[in-house]
């Protein structure tokens, strides 16, 4: 499955924090209703087999509504369930080592937060790129920013899509305007909002208002 720029557009992650009495199964429906282009589905404390459980589910979800969905980091739930790809930090295995296991045809997601590592990252066969935290961010507390001056170097060293992540709210996705980023992955300015359909709507035309300034 290849990696298009327009995937990029509004890029989701899932968090079971502010599930309120929900799955995430219907959270992640409403999302896809409201307009997400792709799905990162992350689980950080869950068991294997409700993770395999719960992958396929949302795999079949995300088919339903043509939207590629990768695994964040679990090669093995990623192989096992047939999902799209994966998406790896720099702590975690290399693009290379996961392209190897996973097959020419996966989607794979690498994190980046200097030019350096953007561009080590594409050559070792990274299909996008992950950059951030380009705002200061509650979901991730060792998150160091990346400026927006290094992640519009960034977007003109590599010819994969770049993807901005972290801290992104509607109020601040302006900000980003020019900085060459292909769109905006989020976690809270969706699930932790209390209408998710209506925010994803919201967050795609502000990400098309933010890469129509690219």
């Amino acid at each position: 499955m290849n990696c298009r720029k327009e995937d990029m557009l509004l890029y989701v992650i899932t968090d079971r924090h502010w599930l309120n009495g929900e799955t995430l199964y219907q959270q992640v429906e409403k999302a896809l209703k409201g307009g997400v282009t792709f799905l990162q589905l992350r689980e950080k404390n869950l068991d294997e087999e409700h993770f395999m459980e719960e992958a396929r589910e949302i795999k079949k979800l995300c088919g339903e509504y043509q939207v590629p969905f990768i695994i964040n980091d679990n090669v093995e739930i990623a192989q096992a369930v047939g999902a799209d790809g994966v998406h790896v930090g720099q702590s975690d295995m290399e693009a290379g080592d996961v392209r190897a296991r996973l097959g020419a045809d996966k989607i794979i997601g690498v994190s980046a937060r200097t030019v350096e590592q953007a561009l080590l990252a594409e050559k070792h066969g990274a299909d996008y790129l992950g950059v951030g935290a380009v705002f200061s961010t509650s979901t991730k507390t060792d998150a160091t920013e990346v400026s927006h001056e290094t992640l519009k170097a960034i977007c003109e060293a590599v010819k994969i899509p770049v993807v901005a992540i972290g801290g992104i709210t509607k109020e601040n996705i302006k900000e980003l305007a020019g900085c060459g980023a292909d769109g905006i992955a989020v976690i809270s300015a969706i699930f932790a909002q209390p209408d998710i359909e209506a925010a994803a709507k919201d967050l795609r035309e502000r990400s098309l208002e933010m890469i129509a300034e690219n």
